[in-house]
C-alpha cells in the first residue's frame, strides 16, 4: 500500500499535470539563474572566497552526481512547496479530520461516476438524491410539474408559474452543503398575512423567473446558490394538469377529478389518469439527459400523482424505451391513502406498464422489512417474493427506523449502486468515496 504522501501521483487524481508544469517553468527560471552564476563560478579562483564556493558547490565530486544531487535536492523542495500549498489552499474546503487527499479522490471519482437520471417527485425521490450524490455527480433530477396543492399551487394559480415545490426539494436534496444555506431554502413562514405556507425556496425561484425571464434559467441560478452537484429540471414547460378516473366506494360509477391535489383526497380507486393537454412537448434537456443516461430509475414516489406524470410525456416515455442505459424502478415501501390502498409491488409495476402500453424496466427493487410503525390508513407494500414475481425483482432493507413508511437514503443508494455494478463492472465503491 502507497504512503499516503506518494498517493498524491496515483493516476486521476489530476495533479501530476500540473506538477509537471511547476517543473518544466521552474526549469527555465533555473536556466536563467544558470548563466549568471556560471560566470561567478568560472572567475571564483580569482577570488579569496573561490576555495569556500568550490567546496559548497561540490567540485570534489564528479559533475553527473552533482547535478544529481541538486537537482533531486531541487525537486523535492518545489513537491513539498506544492503539496503545502495545496493543504494551506484546500483546507478550509474540506471537512474536518478527512486528509485532503481522499477529499480530492473522492470529487474526481465522482466526476466520473455513471450518468444516472431519477423521474419522480416529492420527499421519496429527494431522500435517493440524498444517497446517490455520494457516489456519482452526473445525476439529472426530471421531476414533475403537475403539482397543484399548498404552496406550489397558490404561487402557480397566482404567478402563472410552474409548481416549484418539488423541484425545490430536489435541488436541497442535491445541495453540496446541507447545512444553514439549504435549511434557510426549506424554510416555511408559519405566520404573516400572505406568507403563510409558503417556503422561501419556492419564492427565491418565483422571484428568479421573473428576473430570469424563464422558469428554466431560475432552476439553474437556484442550483448555483445551493452548490448543487448535479441538474434538476422539469419533464415539460407546459402548463399542464392531471386528470384521474376514480371510482367512488360504494357507488357504480367513476368520477373525474381535476388535479393533483385532489385526486387522494377523492378516497376513491384511481383506475387511470391522464395528462390535459394529453400531448404536451417535453422539455429538451431532460429526452438528452435520458438518451445519454447510463442508469435511468423511476421512483420512489407517489405512484399516480408524481411518477405518471413524468411517464404520461410521450417524449419522456420514447426517450426511456429507446435510451440504452438500465432501467430500475424503485418501488414505494408503503401505500399511500387514496392513491394506492392495497397495492402490492406488481400492482405498482403493472400500473405503469398499462399507462405506458410496454414494460420498461430491467429490476424491480423493492423492500422487504416490514418492522415498524405505520401512521394509521397505511399499510406496507409487499412483493409475492423474488421466485413468485413475474418481474426481475430485488429485495431488500430500505427502509428508514425514525420514519419507517420512508426509504433510507444510504441503504437504497447502496442496492441501486450494487446493481448497477453488478451489471456494467465495478466502476464505483462505496468505501471509495
Amino acid at each position: 500500500m502507497l504512503h499516503p504522501d506518494l498517493r498524491w501521483f496515483m493516476p486521476g487524481i489530476g495533479i501530476k499535470r500540473w506538477i509537471g508544469v511547476i517543473l518544466i517553468g521552474t526549469t527555465f527560471i533555473g536556466f536563467g539563474f544558470a548563466v549568471v552564476i556560471l560566470d561567478i563560478y568560472r572567475k571564483a579562483p580569482e577570488v579569496w572566497w573561490g576555495a569556500v564556493l568550490a567546496y559548497l558547490s561540490l567540485r570534489f565530486l564528479d559533475r553527473v552526481v552533482r547535478a544529481l544531487i541538486f537537482g533531486g535536492i531541487g525537486i523535492g523542495l518545489v513537491l513539498f512547496g506544492v503539496w503545502g500549498l495545496n493543504k494551506a489552499l484546500l483546507r478550509p474546503f474540506v471537512q474536518p479530520g478527512r486528509p485532503i487527499l481522499d477529499a480530492v479522490s473522492a470529487y474526481r471519482r465522482k466526476e466520473r461516476g455513471p450518468r444516472i437520471v431519477v423521474l419522480g417527485g416529492g420527499t421519496g425521490l429527494s431522500a435517493m438524491l440524498r444517497g446517490l450524490k455520494t457516489f456519482t455527480h452526473n445525476l439529472t433530477a426530471i421531476v414533475t410539474v403537475a403539482d397543484d396543492g399548498g404552496s406550489s399551487g397558490e404561487l402557480r394559480r397566482n404567478m402563472g408559474i410552474l409548481p416549484p415545490g418539488d423541484i425545490r426539494n430536489c435541488l436541497a436534496a442535491l445541495s453540496d452543503d446541507e447545512a444553514m444555506l439549504t435549511q434557510l431554502f426549506q424554510y416555511r413562514f408559519s405566520t404573516g398575512t400572505g406568507l403563510d405556507g409558503h417556503t422561501l425556496g419556492n419564492l427565491l425561484i418565483t422571484a428568479l423567473t421573473d428576473l430570469t425571464g424563464s422558469f428554466e434559467k431560475a432552476v439553474t441560478e437556484s442550483g448555483r446558490v445551493l452548490a448543487v452537484k448535479g441538474r434538476v429540471i422539469p419533464a415539460t414547460l407546459h402548463d399542464v394538469k392531471l386528470i384521474a378516473d376514480v371510482r367512488i366506494p360504494f357507488k357504480s360509477r367513476i368520477r373525474q377529478i381535476r388535479g393533483e391535489s385532489n385526486i387522494p383526497e377523492a378516497a376513491g380507486e384511481v383506475r387511470h389518469v391522464r395528462l390535459e393537454p394529453d400531448n404536451p412537448q417535453a422539455f429538451p434537456p431532460a429526452i438528452q439527459a435520458i438518451l445519454s443516461a447510463d442508469l435511468i430509475i423511476v421512483g420512489p414516489g407517489s405512484l399516480y400523482t408524481s411518477l405518471l406524470p413524468n411517464l404520461l410525456v410521450p417524449d419522456i416515455a420514447d426517450a426511456i424505451r429507446s435510451s440504452r442505459g438500465l432501467k430500475f424502478f424503485v418501488c414505494n415501501v408503503a401505500t399511500q391513502p387514496g392513491e394506492t390502498d392495497g397495492y402490492s409491488c406488481d400492482d405498482h409495476v403493472l400500473t405503469i406498464y398499462k399507462h405506458l402500453n410496454s414494460e420498461i424496466f430491467d429490476v424491480i427493487i423493492s423492500n422487504n422489512n416490514f418492522e415498524g410503525q405505520l401512521p394509521e390508513g397505511v399499510d406496507w407494500v409487499r412483493t409475492q417474493g423474488a421466485d413468485e414475481s413475474s418481474f426481475l425483482l430485488y429485495l431488500s432493507n430500505l427502509i428508514d427506523e425514525e420514519k419507517p413508511w420512508r426509504h433510507h437514503s444510504s441503504r437504497l443508494a447502496q442496492v441501486i449502486i450494487d446493481l448497477y455494478n453488478e451489471r456494467t463492472g465495478p466502476l464505483i465503491n462505496k468505501d471509495e468515496v
